[in-house]
């Protein structure tokens, strides 16, 4: 399979760019290099290697859910700009 200045410019009109003759000419030869390098992948022998989705094996890397204690109230409302009733105060979004 091989990539013509034709389909060049079909793609290149599909994405709504205007490339120069230079330019065709160089995505060809590119495009072209890029086929011949997947052709050469299709010669490795494959027929022992399992598939796969993931090149790294992937494990759920996230801790047990512990229940603990929380803050104290007293302790939490040290940061607080402002409080009220125990209960962070902001300004009002709404009128």
């Amino acid at each position: 399979m091989s990539i013509s200045p034709k389909d060049v410019e079909h793609v290149a009109k599909l994405a709504r760019l205007e490339l120069s003759d230079p330019e065709k000419e160089q995505f060809t030869e590119q495009l072209n290099a890029i086929l011949k390098y997947a052709e050469k992948l299709n010669s490795l022998d494959t027929e022992n290697v399992e598939p796969t989705s993931h090149v790294l094996p992937i494990t759920n890397v996230m801790r047990e859910d512990v229940q603990r204690p929380s803050l104290p109230i007293e302790k939490v409302l040290l940061n607080a700009p402002d409080e009220e009733d125990g209960q962070f105060k902001v300004p009002a979004v709404l009128e």
